[in-house]
């Protein structure tokens, strides 16, 4: 039914936070639907999230993957249920809007180490489910020109942004020009602040599946009670 999986904090459906990036992305995973986008002057906010949209509204825990021979989408979601029971909530100082080289996202504030954590537990308990990346998947991750630990990772994980370099965020943007960057968090401070980040328990993890057209859709969400 997918061809790809991966493992994502989203926040829980009808929750302000859920609402606000599923209409700014113009997706909603969880019901796999289209959602249209807020009007904002002077910000064409259809291309400046046309990049992320694919994916929902999301940190990445566990990148996407395609199933390893052998495994089945049954035995991955059983393996993420496991770990979601074993593992406990973390709670974080806050979420805050910021720039990430030429992204917008949301990000921690304070510390996040306990969410690193969880996220390499992710990464290295469901690995076995990750079927190898292929010549083109490889090639598109060099491209970002990647250190020796990035490359390490690439090739033992297949992603190269884990464990000692994984920085969580909630892409709200793809890549823009500096002054671009800068009107898109002048405009969305605003509605961020509304939210009511601070402090920001991260309660819960998604199994998610990538249909032929590329969307990615909530399979189950998994409370984190360990």
């Amino acid at each position: 039914m997918f061809t790809r999986y991966a493992i994502y904090y989203t926040p829980a459906p009808g929750t302000l936070l859920a609402e606000f990036g599923a209409k700014w992305l113009g997706w909603d995973s969880a019901a796999g639907a289209a959602q249209p986008h807020p009007s904002m002057d002077g910000l064409d906010v259809a291309q400046i999230t046309a990049t992320p949209r694919k994916y929902g509204f999301h940190g990445t825990i566990k990148p996407p993957f395609r199933l390893a021979e052998g495994m089945t989408a049954q035995g991955l979601a059983d393996a993420v249920a496991t770990l979601c029971a074993d593992a406990a909530p973390v709670t974080l100082e806050g979420l805050e809007l910021a720039r990430l080289g030429r992204f917008v996202a949301l990000v921690p504030s304070g510390d996040a180490s306990a969410l690193g954590a969880l996220a390499g537990r992710a990464v290295q308990e469901l690995d076995a489910f990750r079927a190898p990346p292929n010549d083109a998947e490889l090639a598109k991750r060099r491209a970002s020109r990647l250190s020796a630990a990035q490359e390490t990772h690439l090739m033992r994980w297949g992603y190269p942004y884990v464990l000692d370099q994984f920085r969580f965020h909630l892409t709200l943007s793809g890549k823009l020009e500096a002054d671009v960057c800068e009107r898109v968090q002048r405009a969305l401070a605003a509605p961020v602040s509304a939210l009511d980040l601070a402090p920001y328990r991260i309660n819960g993890l998604t199994l998610l599946g990538e249909d032929d057209a590329g969307k990615f859709h909530q399979i189950h969400r998994y409370a984190l009670t360990g």
